[in-house]
């Protein structure tokens, strides 16, 4: 296992993100899935010079990108957005694609039980064999009930997986997990044979170490499955706007970067504008506490 990270939760120059992660010890990086934004070329030199690997991509679900949209148009759209994201990792020499099915966000059906898991194979099955072409693996990802009424359980990524194709996997995510599992370990136990990749923040989705998640232990039982790719980070640190906020440094003004759409995506997770300080201080954290076990 290696230590990988995000680049959704903090807008800010490529070059800053990818030296901040080779400082602090990760090797590698699950780049953002916005295939119009990078230059592959120049970002594959940049990593290449700083010893960070490209682990893959993840899909950013803005509104107007879901393959269970009761909208044929917006579906075709999705898939596009998903292939071109794919032949992105690819030319970063990437690994995954982290596919989440639905906007984020949507919560209220638009047809059937069975009408959206219609939807979702056959939407998926056109992003599977690009990247079948592409020699990508694209992993879904289920999140947590208060962000999609779709897919929200390690059994029903997998059951998904296993409609769409042989080598189509799931990716597991600690935040959501704890939310969503009976039992995280057994999850994960059961997710074997497809698990492709797996994100981790804490139970309150700050840096791992500071919650009440037990990484010793989701790390060896990831161990005790022979699961050997990324630990790939995702916190996102919730704002504390009361006078009981511990964080003085977190909040700062929007990066030139932010694009009104990237700053509602955050913000529909639940978080805002770190500040650079706040930010890296995170990163560091999470490597203290993981680097060790794995």
């Amino acid at each position: 296992m290696h230590l990988s990270m995000h680049n959704w939760m903090r807008a800010e120059p490529i070059d800053v993100t990818v030296r901040r992660l080779a400082r602090y010890g990760y090797k590698s990086i699950e780049i953002s899935g916005e295939p119009n934004v990078f230059d592959t070329k120049e970002l594959r030199m940049l990593l290449a010079e700083n010893g960070i690997a490209c682990w893959g991509a993840v899909s950013l679900m803005f509104e107007g990108r879901d393959l269970i949209h009761a909208d044929e148009s917006v579906r075709v759209t999705s898939i596009r957005y998903l292939n071109d994201c794919i032949t992105m990792a690819k030319e970063l020499d990437g690994y995954e694609m982290t596919v989440v099915p639905s906007q984020v966000g949507k919560v209220s059906p638009m047809d059937t039980p069975e009408q959206e898991w219609d939807w979702a194979v056959e939407s998926l099955k056109e992003v599977y064999d690009h990247a079948q072409k592409e020699g990508i693996r694209i992993a879904l990802e289920p999140l947590n009930r208060f962000e999609t009424n779709f897919l929200n359980r390690a059994d029903q990524a997998v059951l998904l997986a296993e409609e769409v194709g042989p080598d189509c996997g799931v990716c597991l995510d600690t935040f959501h997990l704890n939310i969503e599992e009976a039992d995280m370990l057994e999850a994960i136990r059961n997710s074997k044979e497809r698990l492709v990749d797996f994100h981790v923040a804490d139970n309150n989705r700050m840096a791992c170490g500071m919650g009440a998640l037990d990484w010793p232990q989701i790390v060896s039982t990831l161990k005790e499955i022979g699961y050997d790719g990324a630990l790939t980070v995702e916190f996102v640190a919730p704002l504390d706007r009361t006078p009981a906020n511990p964080y003085q440094n977190a909040v700062a003004a929007a990066e030139a970067e932010l694009t009104a759409e990237q700053l509602q995506f955050i913000q529909d997770h639940g978080s805002g504008v770190l500040s650079e300080e706040f930010y890296s201080w995170l990163v560091e954290e999470t490597a203290k506490v993981l680097l060790p076990l794995i």
